[in-house]
């Protein structure tokens, strides 16, 4: 049987980051299909492992992903932010 989770993959550094939201499991690659199947092995290895208790206690049925609007203040800061070159 298999069950459809979200993921959520951003880059930080050289990284990849992925997150799934319904267990707060989180794990990285290098790139993002990388990322991605680490993600799958990590809450596949989750749901082995985890007790009843602690998988009813961390999963959410329903989370939400939305856009934020915020003011970035002083015209000094970029959106998104430079990098700097040293």
């Amino acid at each position: 049987m298999t069950k459809t989770l979200a993921a959520i993959i951003g880059r930080e550094g050289d990284l990849y980051v992925a997150t799934c939201p319904q267990f707060d499991v989180v794990t990285q690659g290098r790139t993002i299909q990388e990322a991605r199947d680490n993600l799958k092995e990590a809450v596949e290895l989750f749901l082995e492992c985890a007790s009843p208790a602690e998988k009813a206690e961390r999963f959410r049925s329903e989370f939400h992903i939305t856009d934020v609007e915020v003011a970035v203040g002083q015209a000094r800061w970029s959106f998104p932010p430079k990098t700097s070159s040293a």
